[in-house]
Parts: structure tokens; sequence; C-alpha cells
């Protein structure tokens, strides 16, 4: 199978992929992350006091929270997903995707959404407030109560038609593969209908069908599954198509990725409740998902012991090949984030950390320490190829990578070990007031840390603009020309 990888990136094959798109679902994803990471910064600071815009309604830590998580899922997230997939599925099939016109499409609709999206929660409830016309909307313009589900409800359908376009033009050239898939392909069409459903689900069911318990639990279930049967297939997806790639060399274990794939599919539906421990729901419930949470952390074991068998003997990759270095700190992050995880669901430990900073330590520690490094490591070892030129700085790749990844290590810690500190506060029965001046410390930590992340971003930005400025000054064409890749030491040539 690593013959049909070697193939996928043959330089005469490129043909197959829409460059520029690539190219244009990057750059949008990039500008999404440093719209949430700022959203982020003023919710830090607002906690410490030192947020210079505090009184300010439009930009409120309660609308700028939503932001925050709704850019990332849906902005930063989702357009990286859609950039890397459209390089890597027509490569991996030999064929294009069903319409290049329905991709331009899908960007452009998407970017709408997303806007929409962004000035239904800012606007919408200000708006609504103060124009009688708008207040006899059979809808709200502002954000639902649904956790991760923040989207207005006028949004929603837009977006579940999105979703679907975004399934029919890649499993058209997918379906019409002849012979066995790789793994990736498996993941990508579990992915493309499992994000279907799961949107479906956490957007319409509570908000119009449900209420009360039932409510919660499948609000539960939307929170984890859109990480699982969205962010994950995909995440995991791309991977076993680039590492392979990187290291030329197979996976290690063919069987033991499709072990991963099925226990996936099996037990990471039914973890969500444990969202909701200690609550009215139904105790079978809650324990039905401890379980399958714990199961869940022995399938992602599988994937990283994979991936580490892989690279054994190839250790040295790690220091030369920055785009390999991105893929594997993603995995020892993923490694501490199901250990983690398999702690927490634990009715005990529950009982300390819920509602605590653990659990946002926990969410950044999986969503950018994971897969927002995956992403960026893709996007490191892409651009050079879509605009044929070496990158323009090797040293602001490098502090890109290291203030990145300290700075969500440094995070990460912090507020992992501010749960149990506020957990023990709100047991002891005291004040509110002593939990926020003992959170204070950690909190000032978690603005420096931030800020490093944020500092690393634009070191890569800027040498994303510098690189394009030089393939500019050479001449050469994004769609045509002879594929230029840079020099081993940033990624080996394909």
């Amino acid at each position: 199978m690593i013959d049909k990888l070697a193939k996928a990136e043959d330089p005469r094959h490129e043909q197959l992929v829409d460059e520029p798109i690539v190219v244009a679902y990057f750059l949008l994803a990039l500008g999404y992350l440093a719209l949430s990471m700022l959203a982020g910064l003023l919710m830090a600071t607002q906690l410490v006091h030192w947020n210079p815009l505090n009184g300010i309604e439009l930009l409120s830590p309660g609308r700028w929270r939503m932001i925050h998580t709704n850019v990332v899922a849906y902005g930063f997230l989702a357009n990286a997903f859609l950039g890397a997939l459209h390089w890597s599925v027509p490569r991996l099939v030999l064929k294009p995707v069903l319409d290049r016109r329905l991709s331009w499409f899908i960007l452009v609709a998407w970017q709408v959404v997303l806007l929409c999206t962004f000035f239904g929660i800012v606007f919408g409830p200000t708006l609504q407030a103060n124009i009688a016309a708008l207040e006899r909307l059979p809808f709200s313009l502002g954000a639902q109560g649904i956790e991760w589900g923040e989207t207005p409800t006028w949004i929603d359908p837009l977006a579940l038609a999105g979703l679907l376009l975004v399934a029919v033009n890649f499993m058209g050239p997918i379906v019409r593969t002849k012979g066995p898939m790789y793994v990736s392909a498996w993941y990508f069409i579990a992915a493309f209908v499992w994000t279907f459903l799961t949107y479906a689900m956490g957007n319409f069911l509570p908000q119009y069908w449900l209420a009360g318990t039932s409510a919660g639990a499948v609000g539960g279930l939307f929170i984890h599954d859109l990480v699982g049967l969205f962010v994950t297939p995909l995440g995991w997806g791309l991977v076993y198509y680039f590492v392979p790639i990187l290291l030329q060399k197979p996976i290690w274990s063919h069987g033991l990725s499709l072990v991963g794939f099925w226990g996936l599919a099996f037990f990471y539906p039914l973890n969500g409740i444990h969202h909701f421990l200690y609550t009215p729901i139904p105790m079978f419930l809650q324990y039905g998902a401890i379980i399958s949470t714990i199961a869940v952390e022995m399938v992602v074991t599988t994937v990283i012991v994979n991936f580490f068998a892989t690279i054994w003997g190839s250790g040295r990759q790690l220091i030369t090949n920055l785009p390999v270095r991105w893929f594997y700190t993603g995995m020892v992050f993923y490694g501490l984030t199901c250990l983690q995880c398999a702690m927490q669901t634990t009715l005990t430990f529950q009982a300390l950390i819920h509602f605590t900073d653990w659990v946002v330590g926990h969410a950044h520690m999986v969503m950018f320490g994971v897969f927002s490094l995956w992403l960026l490591g893709i996007m490191t070892y892409l651009f050079p190829r879509l605009w044929r030129t070496e990158w323009y700085s090797k040293e602001l790749l490098e502090y890109h990578y290291w203030l990145s990844s300290v700075g969500l290590l440094v995070m990460a810690a912090d507020l992992i070990l501010l749960g149990p500190f506020q957990g023990y506060y709100w047991a002891s029965l005291q004040p509110w007031e002593v939990s926020v001046d003992g959170s204070q410390p950690f909190w000032m930590l978690r603005v420096f840390a931030g800020l490093a992340m944020l500092a690393g971003q634009l070191c890569f930005f800027y040498n994303i603009y510098m690189t394009w400025r030089r393939s500019r000054a050479q001449g050469v064409p994004v769609s045509t020309g002879t594929q230029q890749a840079p020099p081993a030491e940033v990624a080996p040539q394909a």
C-alpha cells in the first residue's frame, strides 16, 4: 500500500490537485486561528483584570468565548482539513474531486456560514433586543444555548447543506476507486458521514424536539462526537497518509490501523455522557460512558503504538525533519490527553475536577496540542510544494514549532494543575472569592503561555508571506511547472 502512496505523491500526478484551493483553505484557516487566539487572549486577560476593553458589550467575554470555540472548530480546523483533503484525497485514489467548481463554491459558501455565525453571536442579541421588527422573528439571531453548537438556528440548515456538499464532492472519487482502500480512505468516508449526522443531532434535536435530561444526554453526545467523529477520523486519516510519505516507509501495521478504525466507530459514539456525570441522566448511561471512554483510550493507544513503531529506527527524523516532529509531538500530547481523559471520567476524580480549569486544559491539549499541531505540520510540509520554493527562514520555522509546542505545554500543565486546587477550594465550602483569588497566579501564567503561542503563529504568518514573495519573484506559477521540493532537513523529497 505504501507504493500507492508513493505513486500518489509522484509529481506526474500533480494535475489531480487543484493547488490554489489548497492554498486558499490553508490561508483562511490560519486567519481564523489568529482570530480565535485573539478571542482567547481577550478572555484570559479578563480573568486577571488586565483587559483594556473591559465594559464594551460587543467585546464581552461571554460572546467571545463562543467565538473562540466556534472559530477553532469550524474556522481553523474545518478549513485546514478541507485544504489537506483537497491535496491528499485525489493523490490517494488517483482521481480528482467530483467537481472543482463545486470545491470553490463550498469554499465561498463555508466562509459565508462562518461570517454569519460570527455576526449572529456578536451582534445578534443586541440587534434583536433593540429593533422591534426583529423581535417578531420566529427564530433567534443570537447563539443557541447548546455547548459547541452555539451557531444561530438560522445558520444550521446552511451548515448542514455545506457538510452534505463536502461529502458528495470527496466521496465521488473515493467510491469509484477499484481494489482495496488504504486506511486513510476508510477514515475519510467515516468522517463525511459521521460529521453530517453529528451536526444534525447536536443542533436540531435539543433545539426543537428534546428537553431536560434527554436534551442534556444528546448535548453530551454532540460535544464529544464533534471531536471524535469529525476531528478524530480526519486527523487520523491525514496522519496515516502523510507519515509514511514523510518517513519513506510503510506504516508498521495496517491491521492495527483497522483496529483503531473499528474501535473508534464502535466505542466513541457512546462517550459523550461522561460530560454529565452526577446529573439526573440515568446512571446506567453514565456507567456506559465511563466504560466506553476507557475503551477508547485503549483504541487510541493502538494508534499511538502503530506510529511510534513506524518511526522506530528513523528517530533522527525527529531532529532533521520538522513536519515529522510536528506530527510526533502531537502524538505525545495525544498519549497524555488519553491518560488524563481516562482519569477524569471516573466518578471519583470527576467529583473533584468537574467545572474546574482541569477540563479547559484538557480541551486545549487535545484541540491544539494534537490536531492543530498535526495540521500545522501538514502546512509546514505543503506550502513549499504548493509554491515550489524553499521556506524563507528555517529559523522562523523553529521558532514557530517551539513557541507553539512549549507554550501549549505550559498552558495545559498550568490549567490541569489548577483544576484540583479549585476543586478543593470549592469542596472546603469557602467563599467563592477565595477560589478566584487562588486561581489568579495560574491565570496570569496562562496569559503569557497564550502570548507565546500567538507569537509562534506570527512567526509562521510572516514566514508564509515572505515565502510567497520569494515564489512570486521566481515567477513560477502556483499550479504548473516542475515541482521543486524543499531541502531534506525541512521535508524530504517524496
